[in-house]
């Protein structure tokens, strides 16, 4: 960056008219986004939008093909993240890369340590300016221990005193939320408020609307790699931001059919496991949508990878069908009938290396193989039958699903596990950092494949979503079920009850 005066009033930040392509794909076109000191500003669009696109262009990872990019007035053009970094400017990930066998102290100044004579590192003085900036930032966190085992909520902050620490001027927060729970969001919104009142400029990128009108001032909406409009808060709604981001109206975010119930498909009973859940009794019947709901780490996932075999219990039983299912033995659960969406598609529910087809065809390449051969011609009819059906946004078959977008995703782990023909599908937080379009079209295919006989399980976290889909909500409160109730009396104050007060809800 250049040593010329800073421009008065000019914005922190600036893009204007930002183009950027990879070969013959057009992630950015006409991208605009303006950032001023002291303000919270909001980036939203669905996926494929070119939000990641635009962080990566400010991080210095990427660098623009054509348009204009100022820094307090004066143009820049980052050629890595050093550059980035040295001009003030930090970005926090949805999940943090910290060293983790390092402390918290090391971690905030790694690289660049206080010394003492002949080159010794000040280790007091180390702790001593990593307490200050924690006190600043108004949290409690221990700065002599390991990184490894810290919440992701914790990281985030560790992440965030780095960035005050180097007087970062502009903070990118990319998905931040998505792995946090309630009470870690209000101390992260906190956090953040408080960097807004020091005069720092922060985008924040979220698809969750509550937070985006909870916290910012400003939101600027992109479509197809396309700047679309920019509003103050206070002057915009809910419904128009996603008017502007799918470019049409989303009639209902939760198209919820008429589905005839059946019989008991899923049956659980007295399902215990000590210290996470306690005598969990319930069941699901063809057709139906049951939701598991409560707060995070009150042990729904838990619950679910039981039921499939990943996780042990010491105590209860499983049924498909009224067929046994073994403890610990997802293949024989899925030979049953069971298939499970894992809440992280990434870690745990993709090879991220791997081509659309091998991820989609990799549940049923036995049943594909001949003469325990696998051979693409085969591997490809049955991905692309399941690609077209789940409309799986991706230039070829073979494209690596690492670069797809989430909601792209999420839909390749939806087909990987309908391609078995479930009775029963467990999808734990299907929607999880998805836009609001490709959001509409999950809950469409869960209420199509109810209306079609399947028995479904739906984890979620997000109150719309259970209350909008679910046929019955189960809340679990400190692995029990605290409540069941049916969608007809089903409200978010029930829910919250059930979810916040011991006992069992009437």
């Amino acid at each position: 960056m250049t040593n010329t005066a800073t421009t008065p009033d000019a914005p922190a930040l600036e893009l204007r008219t930002i183009s950027k392509a990879f070969g013959a794909v057009v992630a950015l076109s006409n991208a605009s986004l303006t950032l001023r000191s002291g303000s919270i500003h909001a980036l939203v669009g669905e996926n494929g939008a070119g939000k990641s696109t635009i962080v990566k262009i400010i991080a210095g990872l990427y660098q623009r093909d054509t348009g204009d990019f100022d820094l307090d007035g004066e143009s820049v053009n980052f050629t890595s993240t050093a550059q980035s970094k040295a001009a003030g400017i930090a970005v926090i990930y949805q999940e943090p890369t910290l060293f983790p066998d390092l402390s918290v102290t090391e971690n905030i100044f790694m690289g660049r340590q206080p010394t003492l004579s002949l080159g010794r590192i000040d280790r007091k003085l180390m702790r001593q300016q990593a307490l200050g900036l924690f006190a600043r930032l108004g949290v409690r966190i221990d700065p002599d221990r390991p990184t490894q085992g810290l919440s992701i909520a914790d990281q985030q902050i560790i992440e965030i005193a780095k960035a005050i620490s180097l007087d970062a001027r502009v903070l990118v927060m990319d998905e931040p939320t998505a792995a946090l729970s309630g009470v870690e969001v209000d101390r992260l919104f906190a956090v953040a408020r408080s960097l807004r009142d020091e005069g720092r400029a922060l985008l924040f990128i979220s698809h969750r609307f509550d937070e985006v009108f909870d916290l910012c001032d400003t939101v600027t909406v992109m479509r197809d790699g396309e700047y679309i409009d920019t509003s103050a808060i206070a002057d915009t709604t809910v419904e128009q931001i996603v008017r502007r981001m799918v470019g049409r109206d989303v009639t209902t975010l939760f198209p919820k059919e008429e589905a005839v119930i059946g019989a008991e498909v899923l049956s659980v009973t007295g399902l215990t496991e000590a210290g996470i859940f306690h005598d969990v009794s319930f069941g699901v019947r063809s057709g139906e949508i049951v939701a598991l709901a409560g707060l995070v780490g009150a042990g729904r996932s838990e619950i679910a990878r039981a039921v499939f075999g990943v996780d042990p219990y010491s105590a209860g039983t499983v049924h498909i069908g009224g067929a046994h299912v073994p403890k610990r033995d997802p293949a024989a659960a899925m030979r049953l009938g069971l298939a499970l969406v894992p809440e992280d598609r990434r870690k745990q529910g993709l090879v991220l290396e791997s081509s659309v087809a091998r991820n989609t065809t990799m549940a049923i390449r036995r049943n594909l193989a001949r003469f325990g051969l696998l051979f693409s011609p085969a591997e490809n009819r049955a991905a692309r039958e399941w690609a077209s059906r789940l409309e799986v946004k991706a230039a070829t078959l073979d494209t690596e699903v690492g670069t797809l977008s989430g909601g792209n995703q999420q839909k390749v782990v939806l087909a990987k596990w309908l391609a078995t023909t479930p009775k029963v599908l467990i999808v734990d937080e299907p929607t999880r950092g998805i836009d609001v379009g490709t959001k509409a079209e999950v809950h469409r295919l869960l209420s199509r494949l109810a209306g079609q006989g399947m028995a479904i399980l739906m984890i979620s976290s997000e109150l719309p979503e259970v209350l909008g889909m679910a046929d019955r909500v189960l809340v679990v409160r400190e692995g029990r079920i605290t409540a069941e109730i049916d969608r007809a009396d089903a409200t978010a104050e029930s829910v919250m009850f059930a979810a916040t007060h011991e006992g069992v809800v009437a």
